[in-house]
Order: C-alpha cells, then structure tokens, then sequence
C-alpha cells in the first residue's frame, strides 16, 4: 500500500499472508500455510529486515482499505484509466485475501438442492468428478503403467545412492533423477515430487528438496510418473539412506505400514470410504499410546472430540486417483467422503507419522523421524488389489531392495 505523505512522496506497507506457526490451530490443519504442512516461512519482522519495508498481517489490509478514503489508496493525479485499473486491482486483491483466509482444507461441491445457487463451471467440475469416480478398463491399465514407470523411478533413485548422498543438496538430485525416468517413460511427473530427507520428512508438503541426503537419516520420497493419457501413479516410500533402519526408525515404520495394512484389508464393494481413514487411525492410536505419547487410552483417543494422536498424522488416508493426483475432489461429500465403494474405484491409501524436530511430546530419539508408506489401490468385484504391491512395503524388504540396488 502506497499512502500520500505529503510533497515526500509516500509511506509503503506491505501486507501478506504471515507464518502459521506452532502458536496457532494452522499450524495443523491448513496446508496452504501451516508449518506442519509447508514448513517455516519468513516472519513479518525477518520479511521487514529484508526488504527495509514495514509489514502487516494480510489481514489488516482490509481494516485499512475499508477506513481509508480514495485520496489515500492510489495517486490520484494519475491518468483516468490507470486510476481505475489500479482500483480495481487493489479491490480484486482484498477478495482474494478473503477468499483465501476463508478456504477450508478439503471443499467439497454443494449437494443437488443448492445447484442453482452455484456457477455452471462449478456444477460441470462436481459432474465430471463424479462420472470419474469409477475408472473403466483403459483407464486402470494406465494406471498400471503408471506405477510400473514410478517403480522404476524409485529403483533409479536408490541406484544413484552413492551421488546422491555426496551433494550438498542431494534432494534435488533425487527430484531430478526420478523427474528423468518421468519424461522418459511417461510424460511428466503428476505433481511436485517430494524428496524430504531427515527432518524434513516431517514438512508433509516438502517440495523445496534442496536438503542433504545423510547416511543415518530416512528419506521419504512421494512421487509418480504420469504417463502421455495423463494417468499418475502416487506412490510414498521411506527409504533408511545407510541402507538399514535402526530400531526406533524401524518400530515407527512397521507401525505405519501395521496401519496401511489394516486400512486395505477392509477395503471391498459396500463399505463408506470413510472407514478407510477411521481404521488406519485406530491402529496409529493405538501405538502412539502404547508408547506414551498420548494423554489418554487409544479407545478415548478416537473419540471425535479428543483426537490426541492427530498430533502425529494430520492428513487423510486416502484420496481418489487417476487423471489428477487428487482426482474427483470436485465431487459432493455424499458421493466422495461418505460414499460407499464400487468395483473400478482407484484410490490411495497413505498413513504416516511425523514427529517434529522439536516436538517435546516425544522421545528424543522420536524427534526428526517422518514415515509415509503410500500405495494405489483398485477396488475389485470382491475385495481389493493393491497395485504397487510389487514396490518393497516391509522393513525387511525395504532393506533388502536397496542392498540388492
């Protein structure tokens, strides 16, 4: 904001959106700005001190738009036509901050008796969600090929092991060994891979990957290939770098994969999608509180009011997957998060555990250790199949995959 000071010339203020740290519920649950989710961002004072510019709160602007008059919003001897697109710059711009303050984490389209209340671009982006829920016979063999490119990708990274842990910055080397295997087997990645080693495999969106890859730490790696049709595999592994796990990374992975496991064996034609996530969330209940973590048992824990283990996982477990790594999510709660399943449905199954660098909750040995186990799942006619079964799931097997490698 520039505002006339007289013959000077004009004080400037720059508003933005701040840190959401470990002071504020954000933290936790918004993943457009939670450190939980995106890591540390700059504060206004350390914003300040770089730009030798005042800064407030995105939103104070709108406190100061609405008490200011126009002489202090714009330079008012401007030219006509500039005036007015400026103005209609700075009025597009406080929408946006208050279209995005106000954005929950998960939007869900309105059910039929409020599609009149809504544009037609939204009601045509929830029906084709809808019509993509249930994924015909070309559209799962894509997805096949999908994660056989991915595997391979995740085969490339281990490979290169050697380079990758003597760089500086070895997570851009695994973003960009596995980003090769993506133009070469398919036609891009389908979205932002995640290349987080130690501690930064708590950041659940980690994306920067300009981190070292160290001996010692896990390294969890979230990617996919998506393939010319524009099919994407979303696959999570957690590799231990040294090629072993020690015995408390190995205890938090096995918990993990316990809770994947027990969320696919559920999964057939009849169930709520739902109970996905509601199953997976008992077993991290479960062993958080059988170490000590929580407050209460793991029965009160899962209580809609308590929650005391979301500490340590604040995602879903599972979102639908196909021409988009968040496909469908345009489609109405009742067909989506309260929908019942069908034979041909693709989705992911992802528990995890995170446990912040500085959390003190935890044991110190705790502290660092991000675990993600992700696979893509197909609904069948009786059960379930998990289809990058094939990639090394088990602490053993994982092991074994990077000595083989």
């Amino acid at each position: 904001m520039l505002d006339p000071s007289g013959a000077a010339g004009h004080d400037a203020t720059l508003y933005f959106r701040e840190r959401a740290g470990r002071d504020s519920d954000e933290f936790y649950a918004n993943p457009e700005i939670g450190e939980f989710w995106i890591g540390p961002r700059p504060s206004l004072a350390q914003v300040a001190a770089d730009l030798a510019l005042p800064t407030l709160g995105i939103a104070e602007l709108d406190e100061v738009v609405g008490s200011s008059d126009e002489s202090t919003l714009i330079i008012r001897d401007a030219d006509p036509d500039l005036t007015a697109l400026i103005d209609a710059r700075v009025a597009a711009a406080v929408v946006e901050a208050e279209d995005e303050a106000a954005l929950p984490t998960i939007a869900f389209s309105p059910a039929d008796g409020e599609r009149d209340e809504v544009d037609e671009s939204t009601l045509l982006a929830q029906d084709l969600s809808e019509l993509r829920l249930v994924k015909d016979e070309y559209e799962i063999e894509q997805m096949r090929l999908a994660i056989a490119a991915t595997a391979r990708g995740f085969d490339d990274i281990i490979a290169d092991f050697a380079r990758i842990t003597a760089h500086e910055q070895g997570e851009r080397l695994v973003e960009g060994v596995f980003n090769g295997r993506a133009r070469a087997d398919g036609n891009a990645v389908g979205y932002d891979t995640i290349a987080a080693s130690g501690p930064h495999a708590c950041i659940l969106h980690w994306t920067r990957n300009d981190g070292p890859v160290v001996p010692g730490d896990l390294m969890l790696v979230d990617a996919g290939v998506e393939l010319d049709s524009y099919y994407t595999a979303d696959i999570t592994r957690t590799l231990p770098v040294s090629g072993t796990f020690s015995q408390t990374q190995r205890m938090i992975y096995e918990a993990v994969r316990e809770a994947a496991d027990a969320a696919f064996a559920i999964v057939r034609p009849g169930i709520k999608f739902r109970e996905i996530h509601a199953t997976a969330m008992g077993v991290i209940a479960q062993k958080t509180a059988q170490w000590g973590l929580l407050p209460v048992s793991a029965e009160e824990a899962i209580q809609p009011e308590n929650q005391q283990h979301r500490r340590y996982m604040v995602h879903g477990t599972s979102h639908h997957l196909g021409l988009d790594v968040h496909d469908c999510a345009a489609a109405r709660r009742e067909m989506y998060l309260d929908g019942v399943l069908t034979a041909g449905m693709v989705f992911t199954i992802e528990p995890g555990l995170y446990f912040q660098p500085d959390d003190l909750t935890v044991p110190e040995s705790f502290r660092g250790i991000g675990v993600r186990i992700e696979d893509d799942i197909l609904v069948t006619p009786t059960g379930a199949e998990n289809l990058s079964a094939a990639i090394p799931r088990t602490a053993d097997d994982v092991e074994a995959w990077i000595a083989r490698l």
